[in-house]
Formats: C-alpha cells, sequence, structure tokens
C-alpha cells in the first residue's frame, strides 16, 4: 500500500514536471508553431516522445548529480525529498511573476544545497563545478553566438534564408494508383528543406531539454530511494507531457509572437547553439538551464551582425560604437555581401530593437535570484523547522 507521503511526493514531482512541460514546450516549439509549420498538438507530441528519449540517455547523468552528488543520498528521506520538490516548484512561480524563463536546473541545485548545507553534508567541489560552469555557459553561449552573427550570419542568410510562400506546404498526389505526399503549388525545394530544419531542430531542443530538466522533477526521490530512475522518468516525461498539452498552449503561442520578427533562420541557429551547449553539459552531468543558453546566444548573434559596420582595428581604437541590439538581423542581406567595415550602421538597424536590454538584465538577475531565494529558503527549512 502506498503511504500519503509517498502520494504527496510523487504528485509534487508531477507539479514540477507539469511546469517544466510548459515553459520547455514554448522555447523548443514556439518558433515552428509561430511559423505555423506544425500545430500545438502536433508539436506537442513531438516534445513528449524527445523528451523522454533526452532523460533515459543523457538525462540519467544529470539525475545522478542531483540526486547523490551534491548531497549523499542517504540525506533524501521522503519528507527532505518532497520538501526539496515544493521549494523547485516555488522558485518556478517566483520566476513565472517576474515574466521570466524559468531557470529551473538552477532553482533544483539551489534547493538541494539549501538541505546540504543545512544538514553539514554539502559536497562544495561539486557545488563548485556546477558554479563554475554555470559562470561559463552564458559567456560561452554569447561568443558563440557572436561568432557566427560576425563571421557568417550575411552568408548562410544570403543562401539559407528560409521563406515561406503562400498556400499549403504539401499536398496529396491522387494521380497515380496510390496517393502520395507532393509539394504544395507554391512550395520550393528550399523552403521543403526548411521545414524540414525547423521540425529536426524541434526534435533535438525537445532531447536537449529531456537530459537537462528529467532530474529537476524526480531526482530527489530517486536519490532517496523513494523511485527507482526507471520509472522516475517515465512519470517525468508524462508530466511534462500533460504541460505540454495544456499550459504549454498558450507558451508556445506567446514565445511564437514573440518572436515573429527574428528572423526563422536567426532561430535555427539559437535552437542549435543552445541544444548544443545544454545537451554537452548534461552529459558531463552538470544541471544547467536551457533558458540561459538560448537568451544569450540570441544576443550574442545579434551583437555580431550589429559589429560587422567595423573592423576589429577600429574597435580596438574606439573609432566605432555597437549598439546592444538584434535588430541587424532583420536587414536584408544584398547580393553581394559587404567586407567586414563597408557597412554603415543606418543599413543594418530597422528600428526594430528586439531584445531590450533591461530585459536582458532581468534575465541574468533572476538566474541569480531564483536559486537563491530556493537555496535560501531550503537551508531555513531543513535547519529549523523542528522535524529535522
Amino acid at each position: 500500500m502506498i503511504s500519503a507521503l509517498v502520494l504527496l511526493g510523487v504528485l509534487v514531482a508531477v507539479f514540477v514536471g507539469f511546469n517544466i512541460g510548459g515553459s520547455s514546450t514554448g522555447i523548443a516549439w514556439g518558433p515552428a508553431v509561430g511559423a505555423n509549420v506544425v500545430s500545438k498538438t502536433t508539436a506537442a507530441g513531438l516534445m513528449s516522445v524527445f523528451f523522454v528519449v533526452g532523460g533515459w540517455t543523457v538525462g540519467r547523468n544529470v539525475i545522478e548529480t542531483l540526486g547523490g552528488r551534491i548531497v549523499p543520498q542517504d540525506e533524501f528521506t521522503l519528507v527532505a525529498s518532497t520538501a526539496v520538490l515544493f521549494f523547485i516548484g516555488l522558485g518556478m512561480l517566483i520566476a513565472n511573476l517576474f515574466g521570466v524563463p524559468v531557470p529551473t536546473s538552477m532553482v533544483a541545485t539551489g534547493s538541494i544545497a539549501g538541505l546540504g548545507a543545512a544538514v553539514d553534508a554539502l559536497n562544495w567541489e561539486v557545488l563548485g563545478r556546477i558554479f563554475m560552469w554555470w559562470m561559463m555557459t552564458p559567456a560561452v553561449a554569447f561568443w558563440i553566438g557572436m561568432v557566427i552573427g560576425r563571421y557568417f550570419y550575411p552568408y548562410l542568410d544570403l543562401y539559407f534564408r528560409l521563406r515561406q510562400s503562400h498556400g499549403r506546404l504539401l499536398r496529396l498526389d491522387r494521380s497515380g494508383r496510390i496517393p502520395k505526399p507532393a509539394k504544395g503549388q507554391n512550395t520550393t525545394n528550399r523552403e521543403l528543406l526548411g521545414v524540414f530544419l525547423i521540425l529536426v531542430i524541434g526534435c533535438y531542443m525537445s532531447f536537449s531539454a529531456g537530459a537537462s530538466n528529467t532530474a529537476n522533477a524526480v531526482a530527489p526521490l530517486v536519490g532517496g530511494g523513494t523511485l527507482d530512475e526507471n520509472p522516475a522518468i517515465l512519470l517525468a516525461a508524462l508530466s511534462v507531457s500533460i504541460g505540454g498539452f495544456t499550459i504549454a498552449r498558450r507558451t508556445m503561442s506567446s514565445v511564437g509572437d514573440d518572436l515573429t520578427e527574428l528572423p526563422l533562420l536567426g532561430a535555427l541557429i539559437v535552437a542549435i547553439v543552445a541544444s548544443s551547449i545544454t545537451t554537452f553539459l548534461s552529459w558531463l552531468g552538470v544541471p544547467i538551464s536551457l533558458v540561459m543558453a538560448t537568451v544569450m546566444s540570441i544576443v550574442g548573434l545579434g551583437w555580431g551582425r550589429a559589429t560587422r559596420t567595423a573592423t576589429a582595428a577600429e574597435y580596438a581604437r574606439r573609432e566605432a560604437d555597437v549598439e546592444l541590439s538584434i535588430s541587424a538581423l532583420t536587414a536584408e542581406t544584398p547580393e553581394m555581401v559587404p567586407s567586414m567595415g563597408e557597412e554603415e550602421p543606418s543599413d543594418i538597424v530597422s528600428g526594430k530593437n528586439l531584445v531590450n536590454p533591461r530585459a536582458v538584465g532581468r534575465f541574468v538577475s533572476m538566474w541569480i535570484i531564483s536559486p537563491t531565494v530556493a537555496a535560501g529558503l531550503s537551508y531555513v527549512f531543513f535547519a529549523y523547522v523542528p522535524i529535522f
């Protein structure tokens, strides 16, 4: 017979996974939904499939870190595991109230670290390595985006710009005995390839989300032995799937609308960079936020594109300035890509500031505030509540 406390722990884990599904599905599939490539229902279904694949493979490494390396497994009693999951959910709520994408992995790490500090069982070496990666990830994502934006984006935009034609993408060809899919009346081969790439990248982001976020919903329960790893991964995937089919419908619309002015090519580049960074760190067992890499690669890509108006020597002599904006990504690329320093700022700035520096500052501050608040509340609870 399942005890009431076990049931409560499972329900809290489902609640955390439900919220992860709402936010992660929007990030992974918002651009595709906004571009009318897939429906919200199809996006949620693909998210469910590839999330469980990511959790079942790479995600086990992160479960091991959160469930036994930061704090010893014997500290994850059923009550402690349930409380930790509660603080993870509370940290997500705080970020949601501020309208900021939730750094779930960071909140989970903070909540577990609070437990470890309260019972004097925190592995500071492991936590230090995780913190080091947290410091490096925004810089690496920004740098990669900047390099692509400055040196490669105009050429990619010239040869691989994704344009959508009017009418249906595919139709059913009934000219033969067996109906078969065929291109729509106005569909080009490039458009068809672009749609295929959008679907592939959406699946890749779903895989990356599963690799990094599965542990956030179930690691404390696995670490304490309340749930075995395989059933826990399936539980996380199921709860994320429920969130994807319900509350994610709003987040997919929100992300899709927010990115309609961001070229689809730019969105694909950002998705590849952010997902690759997140998957690599998850493979290393580092709990990391997909949101962190996504936001900073967007900023880096736009900043790099905007810096093409001057050479490196001119920047070194402080003869040129660059505005922190990704509006440059909306500029039309001429048939002959200008060399570095040949463009005028007025040629690439459309007046549409797609990323507000204040918003970026709010994101970064919440990446610090959310795990700190979660760690503080967790510490106070485990240190001073009489049951502990």
